[in-house]
Order: structure tokens, then sequence, then C-alpha cells
């Protein structure tokens, strides 16, 4: 299988034009791994998904913003998504809970917001770590829900 240079649609290593974009296949990288496409700042598509991921969020609105590559702006946008709604989520069961524990909920409230912050952090290291291998594979694995919202901010 071969990558287009162009877009990085994966396609059949026989064929004379991606089948996408219309990008020569002599300019296409051969292979199974999308390693000769690299973009003005010298990252491969791979390579850059990956990164989207790294700083969670802050990284994934950084590429979004630098980045032209469907591959790359899907990746970013999917980060910006999860990362960003699960800090969110952070933030208000942080304010909820706190709030009602300094109104006289007591430490039940205090457990469960414990609980809940463990919860949503366990997640999100199982997701940060399952992002990034997935990108770096060039494969572009979508979440359910969060790669809807992903394509909308990608401009797909």
């Amino acid at each position: 299988m071969a990558f287009c240079s162009k877009c990085g649609t994966q396609f059949d290593a026989q064929a004379a034009f991606c089948p996408k974009c219309g990008q020569p296949a002599g300019t296409a990288a051969g292979g199974s791994a999308p390693a000769a496409n690299p973009s003005e700042s010298g990252l491969t598509e791979n390579v850059a998904g990956l990164l989207c991921y790294a700083a969670f969020w802050i990284t994934g609105i950084i590429f979004l913003l630098i980045d032209k590559r469907p591959f790359v702006r899907f990746h970013a946008a999917q980060s910006l998504v999860t990362f960003g709604g699960l800090h969110l989520i952070l933030i208000v069961a942080g304010m909820f809970f706190g709030f009602g524990f300094f109104m006289g909920g007591g430490l039940g409230g205090w457990g469960l917001m414990v609980m809940l912050f463990l919860l949503v952090r366990l997640a999100g290291l199982i997701l940060w770590i399952l992002l990034m291998v997935k990108a770096y594979q060039h494969e572009k694995f979508r979440l359910p829900l969060v790669a809807e919202l992903a394509d909308g901010i990608a401009g797909k």
C-alpha cells in the first residue's frame, strides 16, 4: 500500500493517481508507513498526529492552527474535543462538589468528587495513550460522538 504525499490517503501501490485528490502516484510515498510526507515543519503526518495529543487539548489547538493536512487537522480537532471536554467535566465537577462541601454537603460529597476525578483522569490517560499510538500508526481512529464534532472543527 502507498500513501499520497498531498492528502495522506492510503491507496493501492499499482495505482497511477491518488483516488482522493488526483496526485500522481510517482510523488506518493510507497511502503507501509507514510514516512516521506513531511510538512513545511519537517514532521511526517503520523508524528504530527501523535503530537496533537502530546499536551492534550493545548497541542490540539496549536496543530489545528498551523497544520493544513486533513489527517493532522482531524487528530488536532479530536484532541481538542476529547481532552477539552474532559477538562471541562473536571472543572464543573470540582465547582459543583466543592460548593456542596462548603454548603454542608459533608465528606460524602468529597468522596464522590474524588472518585469522579479519578475515573475521569483514568479515562483520560487511557484515551491519551490509545490515541497517540493510533495516530503514530497512521490510523484515523474515530472516537464515538467526538469524531463528528472533530470533523466539523477540522473542516470536513
